[in-house]
């Protein structure tokens, strides 16, 4: 993709919202809502990498109830001609395809490729990847088989929503989520990852979120690593600008 001059991509990712309650989280909606317009007239391109709900699963006939600004916001923008790439994090990684077919927005469920003006971006949101976290990664493989999530379909809404809801914030294992403490350039496995991937082929930037941390690690001589932060504490995001990326808060 060819950034054309003005024109930006911007990232973002873990929004979290329904969390801890609906109430709580509606400001935080309606704050993505208004960065979202704030971004349109210059949007080449928009990346969501996950976790923008806390929890979300999609029965055959049903989505999780709620989220309606934020939705109706993508739909408007993806339904202008801005592309929409979305990536599925640990808290909403049974989506399907309600995204494809009402919104028009690709899923994606694995890192991704993406070369823009020359440069070379492997984008993804981040959980699972790297050295540790075996029980996790464990769990992970357990709630992503098709056998395990057609026997969740046989869960009333009513019953399986609230569950996994409440596992969400209550069990970290199941969730994936670490406490967000910078653990040293060394030692985030986002960038261990990020360097074990250089070995393979050349990228420009690694770009993901899971972590909720804004940081910005260089992994390589012309190779940086970045994390998004989050829209929970920090509200940042990611632009590439055609010629440079960079963080900055909203």
């Amino acid at each position: 993709m060819n950034i054309a001059s003005g024109k930006k991509v911007y990232f973002s990712s873990d929004n979290h919202l329904g969390a801890p309650t609906p109430e709580e989280s509606k400001p935080r909606e309606e704050k993505f809502v208004e960065w979202l317009s704030s971004i349109e007239k210059d949007a080449a391109a928009i990346f969501l990498l996950g976790d923008l709900f806390d929890f979300w699963f999609e029965y055959k006939h049903v989505v999780p109830k709620g989220f309606v600004r934020v939705l109706g916001k993508l739909a408007q923008l993806r339904d202008s001609g801005i592309p929409i790439y979305f990536f599925v994090g640990n808290h909403d990684l049974w989506m399907d395809d309600y995204f494809e077919k009402e919104l028009n927005i690709p899923v994606y469920h694995q890192p991704q490729e993406f070369t823009f003006n020359n440069k070379q971006f492997l984008i993804g949101h981040g959980d699972g990847l790297g050295p540790g976290d075996k029980g996790y990664k464990r769990m992970k493989k357990v709630f992503t088989n098709p056998f395990s999530k057609w026997l969740y379909r046989w869960l009333h809404p009513d019953i399986g929503v609230p569950l996994a809801k409440h596992l969400s914030v209550k069990n970290k294992l199941i969730s994936g989520d670490e406490d967000a403490k910078f653990l040293g350039e060394e030692n985030e496995w986002l960038a261990q990852y990020a360097k074990r991937k250089l070995e393979q082929k050349h990228y420009d930037y690694f770009v993901f979120g899971h972590r909720h941390l804004p940081m910005k690690i260089k992994v390589g001589e012309n190779s940086t690593y970045f994390n998004l932060g989050d829209w929970i504490t920090h509200y940042t995001y990611g632009i590439f600008d055609g010629e440079e990326f960079r963080l900055e808060a909203f």
